[in-house]
């Protein structure tokens, strides 16, 4: 990785986007990079959480619009020519699809596709200092990322529409209560706190906390009866495995279960 700093450490795999000259925009490299980080933390059985995060001052200022206006064209391959998704669908689908729970921690700036890359992770904490902004219509664009599918769905589609339309700042405290981010911690202890809370969920049962996030993602789209079904089909196979057996002891014996991933 040229773009993305990659720790491991309790079962917590942090991505440190790392271009912080660019306030850590995303250009073809970095967009690159981080479709398959997502994709080997996914399938690393060491990973049980994903904390996205940025370097310096900025968590993603979005497209890197001045590499943009450098690019040649004409050097786009066939196959870029015909993917109808791009680089930040696979992004928002690969978030998405990613079998572990992926935390955004939103350091400072998220701007654009940086905005819509921490609102296709599962929870996102900021910082007091930081933040956000849809952002796309300040440059005469419009939305891309899944900025508006996920942005109605956590705040309401009167909000999402003004806060798109307008492309103003939102800071911390609007951002917690209109439901954007599940909390604020101050600079100092940021990522300090959001790394102790990633290392909690670590330790939860990675069978049920997988197949829970499946579940989430499938939610908004399918009616009651599949989703009733989804859930039972996912239960039963958590009835089988040992983590169930463990957290029914633990529960027996009065102590914190210790959770093998079996």
């Amino acid at each position: 990785m040229e773009h993305i700093i990659v720790n491991t450490e309790n079962g917590v795999r942090t991505l440190t986007l790392n271009r912080p000259e660019r306030l850590n925009a995303v250009n073809d490299q970095l967009s690159t990079e981080i479709i398959q980080a997502i994709r080997d933390a996914s399938a690393d059985d060491e990973v049980r959480v994903i904390v996205i995060t940025g370097s310096g001052r900025g968590f993603c200022a979005g497209l890197d619009l001045s590499d943009y206006a450098k690019r040649d064209r004409s050097t786009d391959s066939r196959h870029k020519q015909l993917d109808d998704l791009g680089w930040v669908g696979h992004q928002a689908l690969g978030i998405v699809h990613c079998d572990k729970p992926v935390i955004a921690a939103i350091n400072g700036i998220a701007a654009g596709a940086g905005l819509a890359l921490a609102l296709a992770c599962d929870m996102r904490f900021m910082a007091e200092g930081a933040r956000v902004t849809a952002g796309y219509i300040r440059r005469g664009l419009s939305p891309d990322a899944g900025m508006t599918y996920f942005l109605p769905r956590l705040v309401g589609s009167a909000k999402a529409a003004e806060l798109i339309y307008t492309g103003r700042d939102i800071h911390p405290e609007e951002a917690e209560r209109i439901g954007l981010v599940n909390g604020i911690f101050p600079d100092d202890e940021f990522q300090a706190r959001v790394m102790n809370f990633a290392r909690e969920l670590a330790e939860g049962p990675p069978v049920a906390m997988t197949l829970s996030k499946r579940l989430l993602a499938a939610s908004p789209d399918v009616d009651l009866t599949t989703i009733l079904k989804q859930e039972y089909s996912s239960i039963k196979v958590c009835f089988g495995t040992k983590d169930v057996q463990e957290g029914v002891k633990a529960f027996a014996e009065k102590r914190k279960p210790v959770f093998r991933g079996e």
